[in-house]
């Protein structure tokens, strides 16, 4: 059978019949391409399969598995719309649902012939069913109110952000800390579920009913959470978006960070990485750029007065003191101010990495700019101190064999 992927197109799959899978009679009309993107794998063609083999079928076709795989459905041929009254949808198998959120907003376009359906995906997440519809439509480039000024975001966990422009204005946004803030109610909440007889994989225990109401409680503090998160973030980079023409950002190595027991949740709370990815789809939405300063940057540790660097700037200083010309600023306010700057040494290209190219590259103190060696290198063992290292006037000829003449003689 040859290999089937998204490039098929609008080619059915056809009904194969295994002894162990049950007919595709309900889905007949769901062309290849779709199936394939739902599996999240393609399908290769397996020459080497044997009648009832398994274990070669599974490599085959990539089966996803039940437990971790999000719950959802793409639609892309039958009966998609929007009901005139913006409270119900009709999808194809399931007929006419009534939807908790009005669809005024995709009824208007739709109805005044400026948009059309393309598709829709019905998933389950966070314990609700959404549908999601992809539509065609001319989206016209929202013009900021600041095309000509740049700023620069600081992302921190005691504030989430601290934005500077390049007119010298600083702003700052407090970290709501939506994860501390529950964290008391979802303490109580597992350890009431804690106390219920939960499922077992290993020996094929069922949950009991009290656990699943307790685990139902526990899992709305997460999604209320997240939620939280979500908004916030959504809230804080469209009004960036929406304002500046060019937006700083850091390349931060958020998963080196969190690798800090001590820091891991709070930095997990903030979502630094999620604020990136927003800032990136919604700058191009606005006809503005997104400018990602290099990683070994010293934001921090660079005056925003007189350009000069520190050797080191501690983590719980959080006042920088410039040695050269005497300015005192706060922390976070001086690696705002030196993000926005940046703007000005990098070409109006769309979304760039700064300081990495076209600049001055200018060494850092104790060897920051250089990265950190993959392997370390052997200590040869020999005598003298622990671990093999001798010291210069530590070190001895290699004692070779020695001739008879050499050697002791017993009497």
């Amino acid at each position: 059978m040859p290999a089937c992927t998204v490039a098929a197109g609008r080619r059915t799959v056809p009904p194969v019949r295994w002894p162990w899978r049950p007919r595709w009679t309900r889905d007949e009309e769901v062309p290849a391409a779709v199936r394939v993107r739902g599996a999240g794998v393609p399908v290769r063609a397996g020459p080497e399969r044997r009648p009832g083999d398994r274990a070669a079928l599974a490599l085959w076709w990539g089966f996803k598995s039940k437990r971790k795989a999000r719950l959802s459905c793409r639609f892309t041929t039958g009966t998609i719309r929007v009901e005139p009254g913006g409270r119900h949808v009709t999808l194809p198998r399931l007929g006419t649902i009534r939807v908790h959120e009005p669809t005024a907003k995709l009824l208007g376009p739709l109805r005044a012939g400026r948009a059309r359906i393309l598709s829709a995906t019905v998933r389950h997440e966070r314990g609700r069913w959404f549908v999601s519809f992809q539509v065609e439509t001319a989206r016209e480039i929202r013009r900021v109110t600041r095309p000509d000024v740049a700023v620069g975001i600081d992302l921190g966990v005691k504030t989430l952000a601290v934005p500077a422009d390049s007119t010298g204005e600083i702003r700052t946004i407090a970290n709501p800390r939506h994860l501390d803030t529950a964290l008391r109610h979802l303490r109580r909440a597992s350890h009431v579920a804690s106390r219920r007889r939960g499922p077992d994989r290993r020996t094929g225990q069922k949950p009991s009913k009290r656990w699943e109401k307790a685990n139902t409680r526990r899992n709305k503090v997460h999604h209320r959470v997240a939620n939280l998160r979500t908004d916030a973030l959504h809230k804080l980079t469209t009004a960036v978006t929406a304002e500046f023409g060019t937006v700083v950002i850091e390349d931060l190595n958020v998963a080196g960070m969190l690798r800090n027991r001590h820091l891991a949740r709070r930095i997990a709370d903030a979502g630094f990485g999620e604020i990136r990815r927003q800032l990136t789809y919604k700058t191009l939405r606005n006809g503005c750029r997104v400018v990602a300063a290099d990683r070994w940057f010293p934001s921090s540790k660079t005056c925003s007065g007189c350009g000069a660097v520190k050797a080191k700037l501690p983590l719980h200083v959080r006042t920088y003191e410039c040695d050269a010309c005497g300015l005192v600023i706060d922390r976070d306010d001086n690696a705002a101010r030196n993000l926005a700057a940046l703007a000005a040494t990098t070409a109006p290209t769309g979304t760039e990495v700064a300081a990495d190219q076209d600049t001055a590259k200018v060494s850092k103190p104790r060897g920051a700019d250089h990265k950190t060696r993959t392997t370390r290198p052997r200590r040869t063992t020999g005598t003298g101190r622990a671990g093999g290292a001798t010291l210069p006037h530590q070190r001895q000829t290699e004692t070779r064999d020695r001739t008879q003449a050499q050697a002791p003689r017993l009497r």
